[in-house]
């Protein structure tokens, strides 16, 4: 079995696995304490597809208290979030 090994941070490895079962996205990307938002937004804006084959919806928020309520509101939906 080949396998592909990548060294990363904490924070993109992280970001990568849950983009992998994320369907829809809700950041809030103030002054980075860290590029988990920043590199969700990346991903998606470049076409890559969740570990489902489907494109990641991001929805980026003024606060985050919006960002809570959207990602607490799309769970209620049912997406993955």
């Amino acid at each position: 079995m080949d396998m592909n090994w990548k060294t990363m941070d904490g924070n993109t490895a992280a970001a990568h696995v849950s983009y992998c079962f994320t369907e829809v996205a809700g950041i809030y990307p103030i002054t980075p304490s860290s590029p988990m938002a920043e590199l969700v937004d990346d991903w998606a804006a470049n076409g890559r597809k969740n570990m489902f084959g489907r494109p990641v919806k991001v929805v980026e928020m003024q606060s985050e208290g919006g960002a809570a309520g959207m990602v607490h509101g799309s769970l209620q939906a049912g997406a993955l979030t």
